[in-house]
């Protein structure tokens, strides 16, 4: 899974000068070694290696190319009071747009998306867990991909956060089934539960393997192999996942 950038509420400093002008990205700490990981060895060999880690800032209108003209569209179909309250912050970086959205107005935000014909996201590409445990009261991070094919191919990266201590996000299965697997896998790796998911159980950890292995604070090497046989049970035995 790719990472991405994370969310948070920029400052007054940050805020460009005018309209249309690019802000500066805000520092939000150091990011050490490779991957970042807090707990066990760096076994990459980069373990002297220190980066800042910076965050876009909110972004202005205008906003340029078709962004305006979507974040007008998806405002018209939620309304402006349900659009104020969702989308907490917009960000375009490297050309591409990010919006920000609050979880509890997650479902009918991607709702929008996926039938207002002016909008029409039919496909979601995907699902990315990110873990910025420095991102205080949001440090797991979901972040959905989506494309349009009937407007044009446009592109849509919508992002949602949930701290560690309530760590759930409602599920978007109900309205793109095939984020099915995507959230298996945001689960098993980040630990992100998805409310209303059919069956979130492990896609590719054993059951009961301990703890999310792409969390920052998962150790880093030294993790014992269990080799546990190689028969398969018949298939009634087998998990079911109705």
């Amino acid at each position: 899974m790719s990472e991405q950038t994370p969310s948070v509420d920029a400052g007054g400093d940050n805020l460009p000068a005018g309209p249309g002008a690019v802000p500066e990205p805000i520092r939000r700490g150091e990011r050490r070694g490779m991957f970042g990981a807090s707990k066990g060895g760096d076994t990459s060999g980069y373990g002297g290696l220190v980066r800042p880690v910076l965050y876009p800032a909110p972004s202005v209108r205008p906003y340029g190319g078709y962004f305006d003209e979507l974040a007008d569209t998806l405002e018209a179909s939620l309304g402006g009071d349900t659009y104020g309250a969702a989308v907490h912050q917009v960000v375009i970086d490297r050309g591409e747009m990010t919006l920000h959205v609050r979880r509890e107005h997650l479902l009918e935000v991607l709702r929008a998306l996926r039938d207002d014909p002016a909008l029409r996201f039919e496909l979601c590409l995907g699902v990315s867990g990110v873990n910025y445990p420095d991102d205080i009261g949001a440090e797991l991070h979901a972040v959905y991909h989506f494309h349009s094919i009937t407007n044009g191919n446009r592109r849509l990266r919508v992002e949602v956060t949930c701290p560690d201590a309530d760590p759930h996000i409602p599920s978007a299965t109900e309205i793109y089934p095939a984020t099915n697997w995507h959230e298996r896998e945001t689960w098993d790796m980040f630990g992100i539960v998805f409310d209303g998911h059919p069956a979130l159980t492990r896609i590719l950890m054993p059951d009961d393997w301990p703890g999310h292995p792409q969390r920052k604070d998962y150790p880093l090497g030294g993790i014992p192999v269990e080799y546990k046989g190689g028969t398969v049970p018949p298939p009634d035995q087998r998990r079911s996942y109705s």
